[in-house]
C-alpha cells in the first residue's frame, strides 16, 4: 500500500508557524502505513521543541474519510508470509510466547509501537493539535484523532472502532479512551463497531467542534492573522494558544442548524445500551443488546455487528473495558501493544483480515462458534506481556 503524510506550514504574520500534516491515501481511506506513521511522529517530535511553530494541523485529502483505519493488509501479509504461523494450529498449541515468529511478530511489533507511540505524543502534546475530520473516522483513525487537543468534525462525519468485523479489538488506546465515555457507552460501540455520528460524537464529548468542510480555509486564515503570546512560562503559553484555537474555532461552529446537522442515532438507545452493558456477564450483555427494542436501521446494523463479529474479539473488549477501567493511557497502550501482537499470533485477526479486505467473502470462519465457546485460558494468554516491564518498547519512546 502507497501513502505519504504531506508536510507544510502555514505562515503567521508575527513570524510563527502552524505545522500542517496531511495524510494523503485516498484509495485506501487514508489507511495508515507504518511509513506514514513514522513521517507523523517524526514531525511532531520536531515540532514539540521548536518554538516557532505554535499549533499543529491534521487533516487528510479526499472526501471519503479523514482516516479509516491503519494498514491491516500489510500485517496480513506479515502474518500469512510466517512459515511458523502457517504450520500453528490456530489457536497455537503452544504459549504464545514460545512462539518463534520471524516475519509477522517483529512486523507488528514495529508497526504497532510506531503508531502507540504517536497517538500518545497526540495526547501529551505541548501545543494546540487540530484534528479536522470529515468521513469516515474510525479505528487506527480515531486513534490519531481522539488525543487532539481540539477535535473538529464535519457534519458527515463517521466515529467507530470497527475491530470486532475484522478480530481485532478496539486498541489505539481505546482501552482508556472508551472508558472515558459514559458507563457502558464504550462497552458498546467497541462489541458492536457502531458508527457515531457528529451530534452524538459531540453529545458524548468525542469531539468539540462540528464545521462545515468549506470553512476550513477561512479557520487557516485567521489562525494565520492571529497574534500569538508566546512570551508566557510553559503552562500559561500552552494555556494561551489553546484558548486562541478555541476561540476561533468556535466564531465557525456549526451549533443547531437543523439542516445541517444529522439527527441524533445512539440518544435514543442510551439507556438500554447502558442498562445492558452493565450486566456482568459478557453473553448476559450480549443479550441485553439484542433485546434492546428499537426498529431504526442504526440499531439493528449494530446487532448484526456484533452477531457476525468475532467472539474472541468480544472477550478482549470485554475485559480491556471491566480490568483496566482506572488505568492510565500509557498503562494502556503498554498492554495493547503486546495484546495486538498476539493477535496476530493466534489467527483470528488474519481470518478477520481475509474474509473483510482480501478475499472479500465476508464469510469469516472464527476459531470458536459463540462467546460461551471460547476458552478463557487464551484470552488471559493473550493478555500476558510480552516483554519484561522494563523491556517493553514504549517505555522506550516516552521519556518526556
Amino acid at each position: 500500500m502507497t501513502g505519504v503524510v504531506n508536510v507544510s506550514y502555514l505562515r503567521c504574520v508575527d513570524g510563527h508557524s502552524i505545522g500542517v500534516l496531511e495524510l494523503d491515501n485516498p484509495e485506501s481511506l487514508n489507511a495508515l502505513t507504518l511509513n506514514m506513521h513514522k513521517t507523523l511522529h517524526q514531525y511532531l517530535q520536531l515540532w514539540y521543541d521548536d518554538e516557532s511553530i505554535v499549533a499543529v494541523i491534521i487533516k487528510s485529502v479526499g472526501e471519503r474519510a479523514f482516516c479509516a483505519g491503519g494498514d491491516v493488509r500489510s500485517m496480513y501479509y506479515a502474518m500469512n508470509n510466517d512459515p511458523v504461523l502457517n504450520h500453528l494450529d490456530t489457536p497455537p498449541n503452544i504459549p504464545l510466547a514460545e512462539v518463534d515468529s520471524h516475519i509477522a511478530k517483529p512486523f507488528l511489533t514495529e508497526y504497532f509501537t510506531v503508531e502507540y507511540s504517536c497517538n500518545y505524543l497526540i495526547h501529551n502534546y505541548n501545543k494546540p493539535i487540530i484534528t479536522w475530520g470529515h468521513g469516515f473516522i474510525m479505528g487506527g483513525g480515531l486513534g490519531l484523532y481522539i488525543g487532539a487537543s481540539h477535535r473538529v468534525v464535519q457534519p458527515n462525519s463517521l466515529l467507530a472502532m470497527p475491530e470486532i468485523s475484522i478480530g481485532l479489538y478496539p486498541d489505539v488506546g481505546a482501552t482508556w479512551f472508551l472508558n472515558q465515555l459514559p458507563s457502558g457507552i464504550g462497552l458498546f460501540l467497541g462489541l458492536t463497531g457502531s458508527h457515531v455520528n457528529a451530534v452524538d460524537a459531540r453529545d458524548l464529548k468525542m469531539i468539540e467542534h462540528i464545521i462545515d468542510g468549506a470553512s476550513l480555509n477561512k479557520v487557516e486564515q485567521q489562525l494565520v492573522q492571529h497574534s500569538w503570546s508566546t512570551s508566557l512560562d510553559k503552562s500559561e503559553r500552552q494555556q494561551a494558544l489553546n484558548e486562541a484555537v478555541s476561540m476561533i474555532l468556535t466564531e465557525s461552529e456549526i451549533i443547531d442548524e437543523i439542516d445541517q446537522l444529522p439527527a441524533n442515532q445512539l440518544t435514543p438507545y442510551y439507556a438500554q445500551i447502558q442498562a445492558a452493558c452493565s450486566q456482568q456477564s459478557l453473553s448476559i450483555i450480549i443479550e441485553q443488546i439484542n433485546a434492546i427494542d428499537g426498529l431504526g436501521g442504526w440499531i439493528e446494523t449494530a446487532k448484526q455487528n456484533l452477531n457476525a463479529g468475532s467472539p474472541i474479539t468480544a472477550h478482549i473488549c470485554f475485559k480491556q473495558l471491566r480490568d483496566y477501567k482506572d488505568a492510565s493511557l500509557l498503562d494502556c497502550i503498554k498492554m495493547e501493544l503486546g495484546l495486538s501482537v498476539n493477535c496476530g499470533l493466534v489467527g483470528e485477526f488474519k481470518e478477520g483480515v481475509r474474509a473483510q479486505l482480501i478475499d472479500k467473502d465476508h464469510q469469516p470462519q472464527w476459531l470458536y462458534s459463540s462467546v460461551n465457546a471460547v476458552d478463557e485460558s487464551l484470552i488471559e494468554q493473550m493478555f500476558a506481556s510480552t516483554w519484561l516491564e522494563n523491556k517493553n518498547p514504549l517505555v522506550i519512546s516516552h521519556s518526556r
